[in-house]
């Protein structure tokens, strides 16, 4: 598990991040075509694809992508109510997975954050496949945008609608190297705006909506100041809070100990 140190930390003070979250609200729009920062990271080379092998019998359990007992759980960094981190928020929360699912995972992410890219590429698709589509654990995902670039991402994605809003996610996050840092970042959101079957005039609408730009700050305030998130990605496994990104084995012992016996 990635320690704290090494992820996106806030450096102000609640009164700053206040006034810094508000400043993001109000430059959406304007910032994204700034150069990016040094947020992305260099790609990591493609894996040799295994040989192709026979698909199993019918018969056969299908195999798991995760194997939680090659991993230690990391301890929590302490706990939170989790009646009051399933209230409602200031945007409706988005499940990936069934809603009575036993197994709740709240992640706080920033759309810029290399971490909290990595883990969707690199590990969600195991936690899916394992865990969400088969109805131990759901996900939500939070805004906890870090920089204006982050907060257009976000923005975007709620415009989508709530039903094409996590392939919206996964999309951002799959090409963050290419808007994230770009020289003129909103017109590569524009094209993936477009793709999602977003009009310019739409796009633009988007992030000029203020009462947007609002509620995306609020989910963030709340993040902060209710549950103590200061670093992306953020989790809270049923109600546990695990600062840092964390391999899909380990995120998997972590579900385990909290499926029923």
């Amino acid at each position: 598990m990635t320690h704290p140190n090494d992820t996106s930390r806030l450096s102000a003070s609640g009164a700053k991040l206040r006034r810094g979250t508000a400043l993001l609200a109000a430059t959406a729009l304007l910032a994204i075509g700034a150069t990016g920062a040094a947020w992305s990271q260099t790609a990591t080379p493609a894996e040799t694809a295994p040989a192709a092998t026979s698909a199993p019998a019918a018969s056969e359990p299908a195999a798991r992508a995760t194997n939680p007992s090659a991993a230690t759980a990391p301890a929590p960094e302490g706990t939170v109510d989790v009646s009051k981190l399933m209230s409602p928020q200031a945007l409706p929360d988005v499940i990936v997975g069934k809603a009575d699912a036993p197994v709740t995972i709240v992640e706080y992410a920033s759309m810029t954050c290399s971490h909290c890219r990595d883990f969707h590429s690199e590990s969600y698709p195991a936690i899916k496949k394992d865990y969400l589509d088969t109805g131990k654990a759901k996900l939500i995902l939070r805004e906890f945008p870090f920089d204006p670039r982050a907060m257009a991402a976000f923005m975007l994605a709620r415009c989508v609608g709530d039903e094409r809003r996590t392939a919206m996610v996964d999309v951002l996050f799959d090409q963050q190297r290419d808007w994230a840092a770009a020289e003129n970042a909103s017109v590569a959101l524009l094209k993936i705006a477009q793709l999602a079957g977003m009009s310019e005039d739409q796009f633009r609408a988007c992030l000029q909506n203020t009462e947007l730009q609002g509620k995306v700050v609020a989910v963030q305030k709340a993040g902060q100041e209710e549950f103590g998130v200061s670093a992306t990605p953020t989790f809270f496994i049923n109600g546990e809070k695990y600062a840092g990104a964390m391999s899909a084995d380990e995120m998997a012992a972590i579900i385990e100990k909290h499926l029923p016996k």
